[in-house]
């Protein structure tokens, strides 16, 4: 097959790769590509639905409804034509199952991000070694079976943030994703802008479900599970996000995580 160089690494599927299910027999394909230095590939889509995983790294994956970010023992839905871009900053170990779309029920119609609980790991990481052209009634086939029996009982994470349309929102929104340490208040914005607080207050929840102070911290909050999957310390990463206190930062992640940091990344979802 031919190699697709995306920003200085290499992938082993072409580019057409995710469009080849769609003229093969089987209801799923599985894949896996390297990035030792980082995945940084542009706005795509594809027929197939897809089930990122990363066995190594954490990546984000974004489309112009939400910004998704994928930790250790998690995967993320992607549904059948919907554009998007992933991003990893350092290494990543990536591997992908493609489902040809209406082939089973109740899948995500949304992107979203799932745990991925041990035996599925394993399965995925079997599967992402089998030809993609395995036989018809194979063990190769029996054992796609079962991960797409598995994948729809998936239990997912809230681990989004979503992208508001209004280009007031936009400038907002854009400045914390850069600066999440930012303590503006809603009202500052509101002069900045040109929009009172009242109406940058609708706004919010009418464009992503959230109130402003909300947002802001779930962008905090997938800042801190990048920095931290990248090997920064709960300290650095507390400071880096404003936060006064290390014990805030954690009280924050434990509330929305269920967790500390320690335990979220070094202990699965499932046992």
């Amino acid at each position: 097959m031919k190699t697709k160089t995306i920003s200085n690494q290499t992938n082993t599927y072409g580019e057409d790769f995710p469009d080849r299910l769609m003229d093969s027999p089987h209801r799923i394909i599985a894949t896996q590509a390297d990035y030792p230095d980082g995945l940084s590939y542009p706005f795509h889509h594809h027929p197939p639905i897809q089930f990122l995983y990363a066995s190594e790294g954490v990546m984000t994956v974004t489309t112009p409804q939400g910004i998704w970010v994928v930790p250790p023992f998690r995967g993320v839905w992607i549904p059948s034509e919907t554009k998007h871009q992933i991003f990893a900053p350092g290494h990543l170990s990536l591997r992908s199952l493609y489902i040809r779309p209406k082939t089973i029920c109740d899948l995500p119609t949304q992107c979203c991000v799932a745990s991925v609980p041990p035996l599925l790991r394993e399965l995925i990481l079997h599967a992402a070694e089998f030809p993609v052209d395995y036989l018809h009634n194979s063990p190769e086939e029996r054992v796609m079976d079962v991960i797409l029996d598995m994948i729809q009982a998936l239990d997912t994470a809230p681990l989004q943030l979503p992208v508001p349309q209004d280009e007031r929102l936009l400038k907002i929104t854009a400045h914390i994703i850069q600066n999440p340490a930012c303590q503006r208040r809603l009202d500052e914005w509101g002069h900045i802008i040109g929009a009172t607080s009242r109406t940058l207050t609708r706004l919010f929840h009418k464009e992503t479900g959230m109130s402003f102070s909300q947002w802001r911290q779930q962008a905090r909050l997938l800042e801190a599970l990048r920095q931290l999957a990248c090997g920064e310390s709960v300290t650095s990463v507390a400071m880096n996000l404003g936060y006064d206190s290390v014990s805030a930062f954690v009280a924050m992640f434990r509330k929305n995580l269920g967790s500390t940091p320690g335990q979220y990344f070094n202990s699965p979802p499932y046992k």
